[in-house]
């Protein structure tokens, strides 16, 4: 190899490592990070707006306890790219529509669960992208 392919795959090689390096990573977590496993809960609720992003899509849904209060809920799901696999698109759910959804309750205590599975109001269920250990994958 002479020296002026060496100097150029060496700038090549620089050049693609600081590109890497300026890209901002997606911070990523594990499931037992922020979720308990234990705590599984359904709730039924209406669909406030679906949010269809990478690294996770998260359904927002309004839900009314049995005295009557009621409290927004956000449902992490799998990534667009694992729910599309599973029949899902960004229009999905739309605002106003009814369903249930089966997830694991966030450990921090926040309105927050891990979603394992959504009944639409005709009674399809879906999968949701579950990050759950015993997630049907």
């Amino acid at each position: 190899m002479n020296k002026t392919k060496r100097t150029g795959s060496f700038l090549a090689t620089v050049a693609v490592s600081l590109a890497l390096m300026a890209t901002p990573l997606a911070a990523h977590h594990s499931f037992t990070a922020e979720y308990d496993a234990s705590k599984l809960v359904t709730m039924k609720g209406t669909v406030i707006r679906l949010d269809w992003a990478n690294p996770h899509a998260r359904i927002y849904m309004s839900v009314t306890d049995e005295h009557g209060a009621t409290a927004n809920w956000a449902f992490e799901m799998g990534s667009p790219n694992v729910l599309a696999r599973h029949g899902w698109n960004r229009n999905s759910l739309k605002p106003g529509d009814v369903i249930t959804v089966t997830g694991y309750l966030a450990k921090d205590g926040s309105n927050m669960a891990n979603a394992r599975a959504v009944t639409m109001a005709d009674g399809t269920k879906a999968f949701a992208g579950s990050s759950s250990p015993d997630a049907p994958q």
